[in-house]
């Protein structure tokens, strides 16, 4: 490109132009008769010269004075054909002739190939003003490959739209051969607005099937990170179905040691199914267990049925806290099977009203009020209890909530007819509550009949709930379950809470009344039952089902600050399986020697990516205060695979790690084949910059459309001298100097 400075131009019209010159001159006509009658000849003469440039320079900036810079092209115009070779590309979904209905299926990368091959751009070249250039995108580079084999590549279609505009200062025109697919960077269609501007237009040349392949995918399989040995761990999976039929299949979970589960399936068409199956751990340790579908007749992509994942098996030591008044007969059959629980340790502190505080194996005699002795229990029971005199304080109440919040522990609502729960609804405790109560109804509600709870559809699939060996058995167990004749009064729950079982007889202007719901609270849970006839559930089966929904209680609240503990370090992370691009939140809860939160920091924490790459963060304490020795820190997972972190005490960087545990970061493709092509973005692209979209294979139109481009005509760039900010200072000035000059000429 070359340029030149042309002569000055007036963007007004030129009667405006000649209109200006006469104004100009009549205001030079009586700025002279002024000077002529002016008894002081020399200062009028100046003030009138001054008011002349004025008058003149206003009017010139209305007329809007610019230069042009004209850029004259001296080079030949280029045509781009930008070829797409991301992952999405191997899709067999395209007739290798679109004209013959007969024609193979083949890739859509070989279609691309195939229309480069064709040269059909080779009547661009013959008359030598045009240039023609081939580029990919969508392939990583050798050196990232070199670095880190583990990271993921994906699309960036707008970013290479936008690179072209950037380095090929003669772009022409770009021939886009893609499937649409996109999956990381801005949308397309930002580049496309800019081609716009540029007047640049883009032709796509669509490449794929709108409709999905035939095909079983297993989605995703949303496993926990650990399970406790001789317990049912649950395994939530995503199946998704573009076959055009309901299929029946089973599917098989099968472990390192060869054992295997198996659940049956009904799957619709076309559609997304959610499903859960239960797996028991054996013995401690990692291992590593593939899920996987069998191949459904027609399914054309086999390769997506299956997924593996790691899951530990933990010894279980849960610390639990019953806080009770009266020993009714709920507290009783709790503090029993909770007892001959062999992975649970309990603690009972039992406040009765007349007798004073209980005594015998397994009570304590008084509230824990150090946090170095409160911060052990992993789950808090609290019963028919309240704020009040022999009871709860509220110094005690801020204490439980710091628990839940700060050291994930778990808390347990169960409520009785003595309604000393309405005094915590005005306590600390009262924002844990996960639904509203009646505060009118103290003594709640009273049966005739036995009413039992019927689950919700969260909770037939919940592992808190699963009282059955199977999902499909469970419904059935809950259904034969005795009854209740007393209930709290629920109003409802709260929002953002998990309902798992409402009252099978009564509803109110709200519903079914919600009695068994859970909530997360800060790094804790909460659970709310509003009976007390659970123990009734031992009726004719003994203790079957009432230890095993108490003792699943008991590990579902204490999972998540069971994920990677020492005596000195409690580690938990969200989200616990994360994916490559995902930004992890690290908690730690850090104590000294003598069980007491550590409150100053920072915590240094050593993460090793699956490279082997090494990086150190430092965990900031949560607050000024850090009562609880709550320390956090975010990072982000740029790799698939198992990431070490080493947890190190304060001060004590250079020792060993305190405290060492795995993170498992799910290696989930971007690119994924036989997913149908995104032939609207292609369009998007075509319409937004002015170019067209060539269906069907028809290279011959789009060589018509190319050839029938205009030639480069030079770019001519003004350069406003109206709008320049120097006119406008000027202007200031000079009125300025003459409203001083006027008052200065009248004064003197």
């Amino acid at each position: 490109m070359q340029f030149q400075i042309d002569q000055l131009h007036f963007a007004a019209p030129s009667l405006f132009l000649w209109l200006g010159v006469l104004l100009v001159l009549a205001i030079g006509f009586f700025s002279w008769t002024a000077f002529r009658r002016a008894t002081r000849p020399v200062r009028t003469g100046l003030l009138e010269l001054l008011r002349f440039l004025i008058a003149a320079l206003v009017l010139v900036l209305l007329l809007q004075p610019e230069y042009h810079r004209v850029l004259d092209p001296t080079q030949e115009p280029e045509v781009v054909i930008l070829a797409d070779s991301s992952g999405s590309m191997a899709t067999v979904d395209t007739a290798e002739d679109p004209e013959d209905s007969r024609s193979k299926i083949v890739a859509r990368s070989a279609v691309a190939q195939k229309i480069l091959e064709s040269e059909f751009y080779l009547p661009l070249l013959e008359d030598g003003k045009t240039t023609v250039n081939i580029e990919t995108f969508g392939t990583a580079s050798s050196e990232t490959e070199e670095d880190s084999a583990a990271v993921q590549t994906g699309t960036n279609l707008g970013e290479a739209l936008s690179g072209l505009l950037e380095n090929r200062p003669n772009l022409r025109s770009v021939v886009l051969l893609s499937d649409g697919d996109w999956n990381e960077g801005n949308p397309p269609v930002t580049a496309a607005q800019k081609y716009r501007l540029r007047d640049i237009p883009i032709f796509s040349v669509p490449l794929g099937s709108e409709i999905r392949l035939p095909d079983l995918e297993l989605v995703s399989v949303s496993a926990p990170t650990y399970g406790i040995v001789g317990e049912n761990v649950q395994i939530p999976f995503t199946v998704r179905s573009s076959l055009d039929r309901d299929l029946r299949t089973i599917i098989r979970l099968r472990d390192s040691e060869g054992r295997e589960v198996t659940k049956e399936l009904t799957i619709p068409a076309r559609s997304t199914v959610y499903e859960s199956v239960l797996y028991r751990l054996q013995e401690e340790g990692s291992s590593t267990l593939t899920l996987t579908l069998p191949p459904a007749n027609g399914e054309l992509l086999p390769d997506n049925n299956s997924r593996s994942f790691t899951l530990s098996g933990k010894p279980e030591d849960i610390r639990v806290l019953v806080i009770e008044t009266l020993p009714r007969w709920e507290y009783r059959f709790i503090r029993n099977a909770l007892s001959r629980d062999p992975g649970v340790k309990v603690d009972c502190l039992l406040l009765h009203p007349k007798l004073g505080v209980g005594d015998g194996p397994n009570y304590i005699s008084e509230f824990p009020e150090e946090t170095e002795k409160l911060q052990k229990y992993d789950v808090v029971f609290l019963g028919d209890i309240g704020i009040g005199d022999d009871q709860l304080t509220l110094e005690q109440a801020e204490l439980l909530k710091g628990l839940v919040e700060n050291l994930a522990s778990g808390l347990v609502f169960i409520p009785g007819s003595q309604g000393n729960w309405q005094s915590l609804l005005d306590s600390p405790l009262g924002d844990l509550m996960p639904v509203l109560l009646d505060d009118k109804q103290p003594s709640g509600h009273a049966e005739g009949t036995a009413s039992p709870l019927e689950l919700t559809s969260e909770g037939r699939s919940s592992l808190l709930t699963m009282l059955a060996d199977s999902e499909d058995q469970n419904p059935q167990v809950w259904s034969s379950l005795p009854g209740f004749f007393w209930h709290a009064p629920v109003v409802r729950a709260k929002s953002g809470t998990e309902v798992l079982a409402v009252h099978s007889n009564r509803r109110n202007d709200y519903g079914r009344i919600p009695l068994l719901v859970t909530n997360r609270v800060g790094s804790g849970k909460v659970l709310f039952l509003g009976h007390d006839s659970a123990w009734r559930w031992r009726r004719g089966v003994e203790d079957l089902y009432h230890y095993r929904f108490w003792g699943q209680v008991a590990r579902w609240m204490s999972y998540q600050r069971n994920i990677a503990t020492d005596q000195r370090i409690r580690l938990y992370f969200s989200p616990e399986r994360p994916k490559p691009g995902d930004r992890v939140t690290v908690v730690a809860n850090v104590f000294d020697a003598n069980g007491a939160p550590v409150r100053e920091g920072p915590i240094p924490l050593e993460l090793t990516e699956p490279s082997g790459k090494t990086t150190r963060i430092e965990l900031e304490a949560a607050e000024e205060n850090n009562q609880w020795g709550t320390f956090s820190a975010r990072f982000k997972v740029t790799q698939a695979g198992e990431w070490a972190l080493n947890a190190f005490l304060p001060d004590e960087e250079g020792s060993s790690p305190q405290l060492t545990t795995t993170l498992l970061a799910q290696d989930e493709l971007l690119e994924k084949v036989g997913q149908p092509a995104k032939l609207d973005v292609l369009d998007e692209i075509a319409t937004i910059s002015r170019g067209k979209v060539t269906r069907g294979g028809d290279l011959s139109q789009l060589l018509r459309e190319l050839q029938l481009l205009p030639t480069p005509t030079p770019q001519v760039i003004p350069f406003r001298l109206w709008a320049h900010p120097v006119a406008a200072i000027l202007l200031v000035i000079l009125l300025g100097l003459f409203w001083t000059g006027r008052k200065l000429n009248g004064t003197f």
